[in-house]
């Protein structure tokens, strides 16, 4: 299937290295869970995590590079759904249902890890375009949209109601109920 073609692999790694991921990664979910993705220093992960700075800034990169690796597995649950899951989020329903399905599903996702989202959204200008779960998400929805009038387009205009960025001010602004509202009229607009 396209979609199952545009997944990225999880990284093949020694041993010795997939034990130190996974120690920055729990360590840098525990110190995010409790500080605040912003207040935690990328110094505090090594260190939590017993390894060295060299060795986190080679791997990840930066803060954004960490909640990209933490994000990961919980964005390929979301993928698998999509592919494999019940309907009418996976196969069997209707575009229109599926699109729907997806607003909610994805909405639940981005709300329950914000902090996380929003920061391997904004690291740099265009990262979130750059993330492969984004090509995920676009084509995904592109699919779901054949016979609108330019689906690839109205794909990235849905997808923008659900950046993190967007979603942290129309939650803070109007509460997570009117915002999933908000974002469940849109969608539901192209459901057909």
């Amino acid at each position: 299937m396209e979609l199952e073609l545009m997944r990225t692999a999880p990284p093949k790694e020694r041993a010795d290295a997939a034990r130190n991921r996974a120690k920055v990664l729990a360590a840098a979910a525990e110190l995010f869970a409790a500080h605040g993705v912003e207040s935690v220093s990328m110094d505090a992960i090594a260190a939590a995590a017993g390894v060295g700075k060299g060795t986190l800034f080679r791997r990840f990169g930066d803060k954004a590079g960490l909640a990209v690796a933490l994000l990961d597995e919980r964005e390929r649950e979301l993928q698998d759904a999509i592919l494999s899951g019940p309907a009418p989020l996976g196969p069997g329903a209707a575009a229109g249902e599926r699109l729907r399905a997806f607003a909610d599903a994805y909405f639940d996702f981005a709300a329950a890890h914000l902090p996380l989202v929003r920061m391997s959204e904004t690291a740099s200008p265009g990262a979130r375009y750059r993330i492969g779960a984004y090509r995920f998400w676009h084509r995904h929805l592109t699919i779901l949209l054949d016979g609108e009038d330019d689906p690839e387009a109205l794909a990235h205009a849905l997808l923008a109601s659900l950046a993190a960025e967007h979603l942290a001010a129309v939650v803070d602004d109007l509460g997570a109920e009117r915002a999933r509202g908000a974002v469940r009229a849109l969608f539901a607009a192209h459901a057909r």
